[in-house]
């Protein structure tokens, strides 16, 4: 047996997913459905936890070229502008969890998995390729693919995001669920900023039914900036009425978001208006895991937002499926002995689905307190107050991911409590 695997989906979870089977050795094909590789949207946030796995793939230089290691985490007030909490980052996230939180541009992650897949050299990468459907047998998976052609595999990974065709054939048909918020995406160069603007740090400003996040990218060059606010595409936000949510990004105007913004105070809208453009993202996710057979079955398994797409209020989701990934890889025997997919599959599964369903538990959590109004944001603002690092910190998720059990390979690592 040859163990190749099918990887469905080239973003970032489908490249980590090629790289961790490549590491050891397995080849796969890796089907993208667009004509070249890239990644939608800007900017995203890696914690100790995700950038613990890059380490460990020998990927830390890379990141160190291309990311920004914030000093901060500083949250303030939307409409007065006033500090509400700080989680010190930097150095003191290397103190307590072992490795640094970074923030980066998607299309440089993407770019950096991209040359280490290529650099290992096992890995088949198609564009313009979509899988259709898979049928699955004790000895392999059968997939067809959109042009009617078939690949036979060892295993499937349906790494093909929130509309997984994986998932639907896997789980059945379960439409996504709209949240109700809308996420405006931009970036600004940081010497096109106010002085008082260009810190090296992530800054969350929290308002009734809204909040901005801004941080630096590209090591520092740019900053990143998304702003959530409560609305329906086509209603008082840019697209067409009826919009497709598949379509990710719609026509944005600067003039609906400061309206939904409300007043906010002078920084925040020196900030909004010098970003020169705006894409318009509908924010849809599905309700957080219940079971380890949501991760996979058989032959057959789901990483990262085919398995448990997150709300972007724990800034965790490209760092999920990139855990997801690593867990895989650390489950495989080197080649070329074989591995029993069924059994390496079903081990993921278990050691994942708890914690991705906390993760998406925690996320959706956040984005009401975020938002809050009324006693809700009076009681968030006074916990932030008196109870600062401990409230922002999460060690729980940044020493992690967690071993898988009966794990064959030693495993070299850092500050670790999970």
């Amino acid at each position: 047996m040859n163990q190749q695997v099918i990887v469905a989906g080239g973003g970032i979870g489908g490249m980590a997913c090629a790289l961790a089977l490549a590491r050891q050795g397995v080849p796969s094909v890796l089907l993208e459905q667009a004509v070249a590789f890239g990644e939608v949207g800007a900017g995203l946030q890696l914690g100790p936890n995700a950038t613990r796995v890059l380490a460990d793939w020998g990927l830390s230089d890379a990141l160190q070229a291309c990311a920004a290691f914030p000093e901060a985490l500083r949250v303030r007030d939307a409409h007065r502008g006033k500090d509400l909490g700080q989680l010190r980052l930097g150095s003191m996230a290397i103190a307590r969890h072992g490795q640094p939180y970074a923030t980066l541009h998607r299309a440089d992650l993407h770019a950096l998995l991209l040359a280490a897949v290529q650099e290992q050299g096992l890995t088949e990468l198609r564009l313009n390729t979509r899988l259709g459907s898979f049928t699955e047998s004790p000895d392999g998976v059968v997939t067809t693919l959109d042009d009617g052609s078939t690949l036979s595999a060892d295993a499937l990974l349906g790494c093909d995001g929130l509309w997984s065709r994986v998932r639907a054939q896997l789980l059945g048909p379960q439409p996504v669920r709209a949240s109700g918020h809308l996420a405006y995406r931009g970036m600004v160069r940081t010497a096109d900023l106010p002085a008082a603007l260009q810190g090296n740090m992530v800054t969350a400003w929290l308002g009734p039914r809204m909040h901005v996040v801004h941080y630096p990218v590209r090591a520092g060059a740019w900053m990143n900036v998304v702003a959530v606010v409560h609305g329906v595409l086509g209603q008082g936000h840019g697209g067409e009425p009826g919009a497709d949510p598949q379509g990710w990004t719609h026509e944005a105007r600067a003039d609906d978001l400061l309206r939904s913004l409300g007043p906010v105070c002078k920084a925040l809208l020196d900030m909004v208006t010098a970003v020169p453009a705006w894409s318009l993202w509908a924010l849809n996710d599905r309700p957080a895991m219940s079971t380890a057979q949501e991760h996979a079955q058989g032959r057959v398994a789901l990483l990262g937002d085919a398995a448990h797409p997150l709300r972007p209020y724990l800034a965790q989701g490209a760092a999920m499926a990139i855990e997801d990934a690593w867990t895989i890889g650390r489950l495989l025997k080197p080649a070329p002995a074989p591995n029993d997919w069924p059994a390496v599959l079903a081990r993921f599964a278990d050691t994942r689905w708890q914690r991705n369903a906390r993760v998406q538990q925690h996320s959706q959590r956040n984005g009401r307190i975020f938002h809050a109004t009324g006693l809700v944001r009076f009681g968030r603002d006074t916990a932030m107050r008196w109870l600062g690092e401990s409230l922002l910190d999460n060690p729980w998720l940044y020493d992690g991911p967690p071993e898988p059990e009966q794990d064959p390979i030693p495993s070299p690592r850092t500050k670790r409590k999970t």
